[in-house]
């Protein structure tokens, strides 16, 4: 299996950046697995959360169809009960295999004046097709009761919008969550000037593969890596 980071610049077009994602998943290798980064559709536009959960509903439906020969995550706003979430999708074989929403906001850009936090309980590792997958939403990266949550995933996705003065933080976090849980990690940042991007796929034993200048960041899928760490430096995984 493939795995793909996406590192996409959001303009303030909503329709535009979902035809831009749509575009990349139609371009990626069947059996592939796809992360955009964090809000990638809308951004933060706290300005037009209702306008920001309505073309949510509208990629829904396109993505469940693009995922019936891919896994397709990405974290979009919605609305629940006159609340909106910054809330995580995966998709696969046509259908919303997985749903979370943020449950650690982001404080120094306000995120909690706007979104809801969403409950712990739904940060969990859940399966596609054998293969155990975790989320961590950007700022959830930082919190050790979180990391703990999902350890013994084979893949932890990490959607983020990450700024720029803060890159180093997020290489150095993404890069030991794989050394850590000895698995996959799929880090999908921004592209946006203002954000570090440093997208990339790391190995079980911490190799990274990422390219700044890259709108799509790929390598391959082991599980033998995942075994052979596990087996070769035993941490009770």
């Amino acid at each position: 299996m493939n795995l793909i980071s996406l590192q996409l610049k959001t303009s303030a077009n909503f329709s535009k950046n979902l035809s831009k994602l749509i575009k990349q998943i139609e371009n990626a290798p069947k059996e592939s697995l796809i992360l955009a980064p964090e809000l990638f559709l809308t951004g933060y536009s706290y300005n037009r959360l209702e306008e920001a959960s309505q073309i949510t509903l509208k990629a829904l439906k396109v993505l469940k169809f693009l995922s019936h020969d891919k896994i397709i995550s990405i974290t979009m706003t919605t609305k629940k009960e006159n609340k909106f979430y910054n809330t995580s999708y995966t998709f696969n074989n046509g259908k919303i295999i997985h749903t979370q929403s943020k449950a650690e906001l982001f404080v120094l850009d306000d995120e909690q004046k706007y979104f809801t936090t969403g409950d712990k309980k739904d940060i969990k590792i859940f399966k596609i097709n054998g293969i155990k997958i975790a989320i961590l939403i950007c700022f959830e990266l930082r919190f050790i009761d979180l990391i703990k949550k999902v350890q013994g995933a084979d893949i932890i996705l990490v959607p983020a919008m990450w700024g720029k003065s803060r890159k180093n933080n997020y290489e150095t976090l993404t890069q030991a969550a794989a050394v850590i849980n000895q698995c996959y990690v799929v880090a999908s940042n921004s592209a946006n000037d203002n954000m570090a991007k440093s997208s990339a796929i790391i190995t079980p034993f911490g190799k990274v593969t990422k390219n700044d200048n890259k709108k799509l960041i790929m390598s391959t899928y082991d599980n033998k890596e995942i075994k052979k760490m596990r087996k070769y430096l035993n941490t009770r995984i």
